[in-house]
């Protein structure tokens, strides 16, 4: 099984952008997330062609599972 933890964040620009992070640390940890998620915020580090990371919206674990199907 395949997991990214993908993070959302507002743009100056009024849009959202997303980080992610392949095969995050298990179990996670809402509060370390949101606490790495303000830092972000506060380090104004990144920059996006729709902005700088102004506001974080939402964190989500995305899990994926893919089984090969035999043909005949």
């Amino acid at each position: 099984m395949k997991e990214v933890l993908q993070l959302s964040f507002l743009t100056s620009l009024n849009k959202t952008v997303h980080l992610q992070i392949p095969n995050p640390k298990q179990p996670i940890d809402s509060i370390a997330v949101g606490a790495a998620m303000d830092a972000i915020v506060a380090a104004d580090i990144f920059s996006f062609p729709t902005g700088r990371i102004v506001k974080k919206v939402q964190a989500k674990l995305n899990t994926s599972d893919a089984s090969v199907v035999q043909l005949p």
